[in-house]
């Protein structure tokens, strides 16, 4: 019997080894899980499996029980695998058996060319086992990018990212940017309204870009220091129009200087390529939302002109924005 449903949706196995980290595990199900067409149907269909089916301890006070074997793997349209406690067992040496288990890494190098095949924090370390990361970009926890890169020098390791999208193949960093994975997942494969729509209902950033670092120094602001929302409000609602660095410290009374620091320490990432990422996704929105032609589009967005935006989007989606409108606007599907 089928671990799917069966209805046509996108199937979703999400694959978990001995004391999965139980928060990855669920941030899986309750993303895709949320998304809908407009008219409110499913989108995916997703599974938790295991090699066999049966009791599976997690990080947490309490166990899972598994349902699917890995015949999940073999009928899944995208693999998840997410990280487990194990992973973390010998931190200051070469991971051991218990840490990269060798029959989930051979399970993996058997699925067909077209399963996407995702990991999330150190579950990358079971990818590159099964030699489906070399000589890809990919990242995992930074705690343990040195142990990553001691052991699998083919690929090429990438710590100041939130996760990497090398075709078929994607990884992740530490928990929390599974979430930012599996919006990207989602967007790419139903566009940004579903996205949206997923981030909203789990109160999340709609977006945070994958080439944002993992960390910084003072991941929490001072609280000393006035923050920069001031400003980010007034740059959303003047996407329209050229807004400069020095626009958008005087909203928060300071030096460009100074509004800088505060701002990366705060969001992680430069004000222009903040700046930037908003016009990108203002864009998808109208390209999927509305019938304005595409120059009128890229004006709306504060591009400036058509070429600019299509640089932009091919740059941050690798299409261009005619491909993009006839890609998910509609029904929500890609």
């Amino acid at each position: 019997m089928s671990a799917f449903a069966g209805d046509g949706r996108h199937r979703v196995a999400v694959l978990v080894r001995d004391e999965v980290l139980s928060f990855e595990l669920a941030l899986v199900h309750r993303l895709f899980g949320q998304a809908r067409t407009p008219a409110g149907a499913r989108l995916y269909d997703v599974v938790t499996c295991a090699l066999a089916p049966g009791p599976i301890r997690t990080d947490a006070d309490f166990p899972i029980t598994v349902a699917h074997g890995g015949q999940a793997l073999d009928e899944a349209d995208t693999v998840v695998v997410p990280g487990s406690r194990a992973d973390f067992a010998t931190s200051d040496a070469e991971p051991g058996p218990d840490a990269v288990d060798a029959p989930v890494a051979a399970a993996l190098r058997r699925l067909g060319a077209g399963t996407r095949i995702a990991s999330i924090c150190t579950g990358s370390f079971v990818l590159a086992e099964a030699g489906l990361l070399t000589g890809r970009r990919a990242t995992t926890h930074w705690r343990s990018a040195e142990r990553f890169r001691r052991r699998f020098p083919d690929v090429t390791f990438d710590l100041d990212v939130l996760y990497t999208d090398d075709g078929r193949i994607l990884t992740s960093a530490g928990a929390a940017s599974g979430i930012d994975l599996c919006l990207h997942m989602i967007r790419t494969d139903h566009g940004a309204a579903v996205a949206n729509d997923v981030a909203r209902g789990t109160v999340v950033p709609p977006h945070r870009a994958g080439g944002q670092a993992q960390y910084v120094q003072r991941p929490v602001p001072d609280q000393r220091v006035s923050s920069t929302s001031r400003a980010r409000e007034w740059a959303l609602a003047n996407l329209h129009r050229p807004v400069s660095l020095r626009d958008l410290a005087a909203q928060e009374a300071t030096s460009t200087r100074t509004f800088t620091r505060r701002f990366r320490e705060e969001i992680g990432t430069s004000p222009g390529q903040w700046l930037t990422r908003q016009r990108v996704e203002r864009a998808c929105a109208l390209l999927e939302r509305s019938d304005l032609p595409v120059d009128e589009v890229a004006a709306a967005a504060g591009f400036g002109s058509t070429a600019s935006m299509r640089a932009h989007l091919h740059a941050e989606l690798g299409i261009s924005p005619s491909t993009y409108r006839a890609t998910f606007r509609g029904d929500g599907s890609g």
